[in-house]
């Protein structure tokens, strides 16, 4: 079976030799680590990764020192350089059981990964940059006599002045195929890339989820002039039209019209102003609606039609550009809508130098748009369209492969809408992405993957949630910052970093209250994310590493007897103390203040916890729903369960409720990070764990000599779960073993994220929400409990795929719930009554 990954055009991966470096700059991460162990008590300053230096603000052109390759997408008038780099960075190691080094500190390994860099500023600095790029980039051996790619309108004017600066062979790339390239890329790889713009409304950024297929769709680039670009796949794309009143139309009756010279000072000249001043209205004609015509008397009957009125004028220089604003946009608009509906397309992404995600332009475009195609084509833009032909560029200087797959760098990246300022006293925009060690793709089990949302709640929306967790989060930094510090207690450098470490995200957190939609859709996944990146940038691998192993060698210490316990049960109440055994675990979780400030001042064991659980019923309770299916139902195939915490959490709450379906029958497959993030049970420490608890137990011993029992990782690097960005392996794992049951933990993973999530197979979602404010929000209080038990809907709707949620090829109009399990089928229903219509906001 061929499985290609939807992450797109990731780049390839084999290790170079220190020869072919310079044509193969892509290395293997597992090829670059350094085998040598390296603990924190022998690292001197030297040693840490360069990274860990970066000040609270965006460093521009970060990691210019290891760049291997870069391009260049020079327009009229911003310039985009694109640069590949190495970073290093440091993972715990946990085959060691003890977690130290022959020092006495704790064991890690350096590894290398790769970034791409991508920095914006105007093309008259382009001189400047240049000059920087040749000192810190070029003047280095390993580029000599190598090429650059280069792009954009003014590929051909800057020729001479990049063969001169930088003394490097100039080798243009069509923009067109760039921009697709770049677009696609975006498109791909960076989680709420493209959003729907409506002004005044809330929210007034509505972003869209990547989808398992971007295509097909329309890409209109609004430069000087306007180009209307059909695209099909990766390698089927044509230019079918477009305009020659573009930007360059704008600018440059907009300067004839008033005394403004520059594109950004016509722009916030024309917010200033009224064009009802100096258009003609329908209402202005027939003294309010055509009725008979469908018209509305606010509609323009004729662009500049009031500027002929004799007498002196009654429009300002604002009000002529807001008209010539809304005349250029209006007609784009027509002309895209007219073309969606030859090619029967309902995406169109907007992108070029004349949008720059302008609130008034997107405005006009979107509803122009949504007018003349009477709402059926939906007006799509990019928060990083001005990077496209840069990404673009960038990817034709590389080999490609679909071995991994990219992730936005929060912690490096600058918001969408703001620039920073630079040592070279020019303000710029950068965007960096990481690449990942894994290549991801959309659940096999997801019911509709195109509609899937991870997230319960869209904090820029809900104005109240966000005020609460973005404070709750900042009282919280300092827990994490000394958790952080504590973890490395022989380094010289760890207070230095945990103090810049706190300032960046703090001034990230009062940046996202001022400009919540800085880095796509805000939600308690993205601020959670955003704190593992800053703990990564700064050199903090696995703050909570001996809290964990501390915990787990204590809980293993009562795995027996907890096992013991329970086989002196049967039946409906086995099952159920099974469940609130999960719970009880569940409890057991850094990352939730007040339950962290209980585990640190009190000796809080599993039964203070089982007391915790307040009686039923619960505020989510399917309990007996899930008795029932046990009871009377066959045994699942297999089951693939997220797993949460580590101690109490995966040792005396999940392997025991695992052991009890690999002796009803069922495969399990425990799915578990792969990076670290709190306390959260990561992959490498579940395989030691699970080794540790088959010395203890039998039934766990043999299940793993038998592969019924089988840990895997899921490509994930924060406390939530996303089923869209899913390990590659893992989502064949499932289709290979007929997962029918998926079993979520935990209150990121179930609550913040995937409350709503339909799959089509059962699942069961389970967590306590240990927040008194989001309990009592939700009707309940603190440690309620959510227990929500979902069956597979009888009757759907079925795709049959010849991989992982790829490609469709025939659709099946019956399905039993029963098909749910064949390893080609992915179900999507379309059963109005198995619609969630319980709104849960968090």
């Amino acid at each position: 079976m061929h499985v290609r990954s939807p992450s797109g055009q990731s780049l390839n991966a084999r290790g170079p030799s220190r020869e072919d470096r310079q044509s193969q700059p892509w290395k293997d991460r597992r090829t670059a680590v350094r085998n040598a162990e390296m603990a924190d008590a022998d690292v001197d300053e030297q040693s840490h990764p360069q990274c860990i230096k970066l000040p609270p603000a965006v460093e521009v052109f970060a990691n210019l020192k290891t760049a291997q390759t870069f391009a260049i997408d020079i327009g009229l008038s911003l310039t985009k350089i694109a640069y590949y780099s190495t970073i290093s960075y440091r993972k715990a190691l946990y085959e060691d059981a003890d977690g130290l080094g022959n020092s006495g500190g704790r064991a890690y390994k350096v590894f290398e990964g790769n970034r791409l860099h991508f920095v914006k500023f105007e093309t008259r600095y382009i001189e400047n940059c240049l000059d920087f790029v040749k000192k810190n980039l070029v003047d280095v051996e390993r580029f000599h006599g190598k090429s650059i790619k280069v792009t954009g309108g003014g590929a051909f004017k800057y020729t001479p002045l990049l063969q001169e600066k930088l003394g490097l062979l100039v080798d243009k790339e069509d923009e067109i195929d760039c921009l697709i390239k770049g677009c696609n890329f975006l498109l791909k790889n960076i989680p709420s890339e493209a959003f729907e713009y409506q002004r005044h409304e809330n929210p007034e950024y509505k972003f869209q989820k990547a989808g398992p297929n971007i295509f097909p769709y329309l890409l209109v680039n609004i430069g000087s002039g306007v180009s209307i670009l059909k695209v099909e796949s990766d390698e089927v794309f044509e230019r079918v039209g477009g305009t020659a009143t573009g930007g360059g139309t704008f600018w440059g009756l907009g300067s004839l019209l008033t005394k403004r010279q520059g594109f950004d000072e016509l722009l916030q000249l024309a917010e200033r102003g009224d064009h009802r001043n100096v258009d003609m209205l329908v209402k202005d004609i027939y003294g309010g609606d055509y009725s008979s015509q469908g018209l509305s008397g606010d509609l323009i009957a004729s662009s500049f039609g009031k500027a002929v009125a004799c007498g002196h004028p009654k429009f300002s220089e604002a009000d002529l550009a807001r008209s010539l604003l809304f005349t250029i946009s209006n007609d784009i608009g027509h002309i895209t809508s007219l073309y969606a509906t030859v090619y029967n397309m309902d995406k169109v992404y907007f992108g070029g130098y004349f949008l720059r995600n302008h609130p008034l332009s997107m405005h006009t475009i979107s509803y122009s748009i949504r007018y003349w195609s009477h709402g059926k084509v939906k007006p799509l833009f990019l928060r990083h369209e001005g990077y496209l032909g840069a990404i673009g560029a960038f990817l034709y200087g590389t080999e490609q492969s679909d071995k991994y797959s990219w992730l936005e760098n929060y912690a490096g990246s600058s918001g969408f809408k703001d620039s920073v300022s630079t040592d070279l006293g020019i303000k710029v925009d950068q965007l960096q992405i990481d690449q990942a060690e894994y290549a991801v793709t959309f659940c096999p089990l997801l019911r509709d993957p195109t509609s899937y949302n991870p997230d319960t709640t869209d904090l820029a929306q809900d104005e109240e949630a966000r005020g609460y967790w973005l404070q709750c989060f900042e009282e919280s930094v300092d827990k994490f910052v000394a958790r952080a510090i504590h973890s490395q207690p022989h380094s010289p450098t760890a207070k230095d970093r945990g103090s810049k470490l706190k300032e960046k995200y703090i001034n990230r957190l009062h940046y996202l209250h001022a400009q919540p939609v800085a880095y796509g859709a805000l939600t308690v996944r993205v601020l959670l994310d955003t704190i593992e990146h800053c703990m990564k940038e700064f050199d903090f691998p696995d703050p909570y590493l001996h809290q964990k192993k501390k915990e787990n060698e204590k809980a293993l210490r009562h795995l027996h007897d907890r096992i013991t316990v329970l086989d002196k049960l049967e039946g409906p109440e086995k099952i159920k103390a099974l469940i609130l055994g999960v719970l009880s675990g569940n409890i057991f979780d850094w990352g939730a203040k007040d339950v962290a400030k209980l585990l640190e001042t009190t000796d809080f064991g599993f039964e203070e916890a089982q007391s915790k659980i307040p009686g039923r019923p619960w505020l989510e309770d399917n309990l007996d729903d899930w008795i029932q299916r046990l009871q009377n139902g066959p045994p699942h195939k297999c089951a693939a369960i997220f797993v949460d915490n580590s101690g109490v959490d995966i040792i005396l709450g999940i392997l025991p409720f695992a052991r009890d379906l690999l002796q009803r029958g069922t495969k399990v497959i425990l799915c578990a990070n792969s990076l670290p993030a709190l306390n959260d049970v990561t992959y490498p420490e579940l395989v030691v764990t699970l080794r540790d608890a088959a010395k203890i137990c039998d039934v766990i011993k043999q299940a793993l000599e038998d592969n019924t029992l089988i840990p895997m990782e899921t490509a994930q690097a924060g406390p939530c779960l996303d089923l869209s960005r899913l390990n590659l392996d893992l989502c064949l794992a499932m289709v290979k073993h007929n997962v029918d049951l998926v079993v979520i933990e935990g209150m990121g993973r179930t609550l913040h994220t995937n409350f709503h999530a339909k799959m089509k197979c059962e699942c069961l979602k389970l967590a306590v929400i240990k927040n008194r404010w989001l309990a009592l929000r939700l009707g309940g209080d603190m440690y309620a409990v959510i227990c929500k038990y979902e069956q597979p809907p009888p009757r759907s709707k079925t795709y049959q795929r010849e991989d992982v949620g790829l490609k469709t090829e025939a659709v099946k109009n019956d399905c039993p719930s029963k098909c749910t399990g064949q390893a080609t089928e992915v179900c999507k229903c379309d059963n109005p009554s198995d619609r969630n219509t319980n709104e849960v906001s968090v």
